[in-house]
């Protein structure tokens, strides 16, 4: 294994989703299921399932299907009984068919991936004509990284390195590689073949309670938010080649 899958392999290492991550995927699929007909959902980086589960339960008469390349992760999720595949959405890429889901999820995904391209090629691959994908990530320029920022402290939810925390808030190190702005995020996107994008925000649960009032005003400036959470059409790239 790389190191990198060993690190997500580690006991240590935190795989579970969260209440505030489940919550922020059934909102936004909320907005994207109309019940009109079945559909077929994939979250890629399912981690321990709950998640996912939780969608499953909110989401009923859809196929739901949980993706996770940490066998640890996998182990857990199987406890929620939805259907599971052991795979990444980097190379060699996803383990299905072009054209074979309705919509894709990648909730505080991408900020933990080494080819962002790679991967948003392969979940725009996946995905049917008009298909959406769901993203959420930190955001870089939260208003709370504008105010360390300025006094020389590293920006919560970046890391320097595998092993320990330097320079920012917090003590436990979760892999992030990558950090995005609403304008980086949304230039990928579209640069990656998807159209109608379009970016909210949203709380993150860790703020000091004192500053959480700060925290839910700054949500209505998607630039500034803690969290920022994307939704996007599978578009057309000109002279992409789409593998059989």
């Amino acid at each position: 294994m790389s190191p990198l899958r060993d690190f997500y392999d580690e006991p240590g290492v935190p795989i579970n989703s969260g209440a505030d991550r489940a919550r922020r995927q059934v909102a936004q699929l909320r907005e994207v299921l109309d019940g009109s007909r079945r559909r077929r959902i994939l979250d890629v980086g399912c981690g321990d399932g709950a998640a996912t589960a939780l969608i499953a339960r909110r989401a009923p008469g859809h196929d739901v299907v949980g993706l996770d390349w940490s066998t640890r992760a996998l182990g857990q999720a199987r406890e929620h009984g939805f259907g599971l595949v052991n795979g990444s959405a980097e190379p060699p890429g996803l383990p299905f068919g072009d054209a074979t889901f309705d919509v894709v999820v990648m909730s505080e995904l991408i900020e933990h991936l080494v080819d962002t391209d790679a991967a948003l090629d392969e979940a725009r691959r996946v995905l049917r004509p008009g298909g959406t994908l769901l993203v959420s990530t930190p955001n870089l320029a939260a208003w709370h990284n504008r105010v360390l920022l300025v006094f020389g402290v590293q920006p919560v939810f970046s890391e320097v390195s595998l092993r320990e925390v330097h320079g920012r808030p917090g003590s436990q190190v979760v892999g992030h590689l990558r950090l995005f702005t609403r304008r980086a995020l949304v230039s990928l996107l579209r640069a990656r073949g998807f159209r109608r994008i379009t970016v909210a925000g949203a709380c993150y649960h860790d703020v000091p309670r004192p500053l959480r009032p700060f925290d839910r005003a700054f949500r209505r400036w998607p630039s500034a938010a803690s969290i920022l959470l994307a939704r996007a059409e599978r578009g057309e790239l000109p002279g992409l080649v789409v593998r059989s």
